[in-house]
């Protein structure tokens, strides 16, 4: 038998006695027993489905599960009785859990009512696709409203009176999560806000006296905006004085500033060049 024979031999020994201990190795890994290690948990509430704003829970819309005693939420619940009957005031996902910060205070009900804060008030507002930015204004979103008056004291003027405001409801439904999920928009006739009774005042004055325009937001942004409002003169020239105060038999009178005169039109200058002299005469 010559060399090569043998090395081939030795080769398919090899590769034999590998496959048979890989065989050997992995039944005898089959056949090791599972040991299962018991990880202390409790009950847990949480949603059997993704639920709006509003909703009010009922058992069909809640489940129990076990949860990691390790990693218990704050303010959770392990029975559904305490959960049963309440209105949810913010969106909740399939599987999230229930939380009392998510729920309106019991015997409150659901819908609108109890999302609104203690010290807060809800003002609806008629808007079109202007006024409501094309239907862009979706509830969660935030606006600053602009209103446009005029009269004899102060002329023409427009100016931001409220500033980041957020939007309950657009038109009668105010679960539109679908609409704030995909970014569409949502043709309505009607903006709910969120403000403080004295802007709720001051919007209901804007609405009777002027026309009312939301301005929209970037979430992130919200900082106060204080502007001294845009005057109809300042359209087509200098920005127009501020209203003068004055005290007319014991009474204050504000009466808008005479819009400053324009500017006389300046001279053309030509330029004349006569061998080694110059000289610029002005023409009127």
């Amino acid at each position: 038998m010559n060399r090569n024979a043998r090395l081939l031999i030795v080769l398919v020994v090899a590769l034999a006695a590998a496959a048979v201990a890989s065989f050997a190795a992995y039944r005898a890994i089959q056949n090791l027993p599972v040991k299962e290690v018991e990880v202390a948990s409790v009950q847990a509430v949480v949603a059997s489905r993704d639920l709006p704003v509003g909703s009010l829970l009922t058992k069909e819309d809640i489940k129990t599960v076990s949860w990691p005693a390790r990693a218990v939420v704050p303010g959770s619940f392990t029975s559904t009785d305490p959960v049963v009957n309440r209105g949810l005031v913010v969106p909740v996902s399939e599987n999230e859990p229930i939380t009392e910060s998510k729920l309106a205070a019991a015997g409150t009900g659901a819908g609108l009512p109890p999302t609104i804060p203690q010290g807060m008030r809800a003002i609806s507002l008629k808007v079109n696709e202007v006024v409501g930015v094309a239907g862009f204004v979706v509830p969660g979103t935030r606006v600053d409203v602009l209103v446009t008056l005029s009269n004899a004291q102060v002329g023409t003027v427009s100016r931001i009176v409220l500033n980041n405001i957020t939007v309950l409801a657009s038109g009668t439904r105010f679960d539109q999560a679908k609409a704030q999920k995909e970014g569409q928009p949502i043709p309505t006739g009607v903006v709910t806000l969120l403000v403080t009774p004295e802007d709720a005042e001051r919007l209901a004055l804007a609405g009777n006296q002027g026309s009312v325009t939301l301005v929209l937001r970037n979430p992130l942004d919200g900082e106060p905006v204080k502007t001294a409002g845009t005057y109809l003169a300042s359209l087509m020239g200098a920005p127009a004085p501020p209203p003068v105060e004055k005290t007319v038999q014991g009474r204050k009178v504000v009466r808008a500033a005479a819009p400053p005169k324009p500017e006389a039109p300046k001279p053309y200058v030509v330029e004349t060049i006569r061998a080694a002299k110059r000289s610029e005469e002005a023409i009127r």
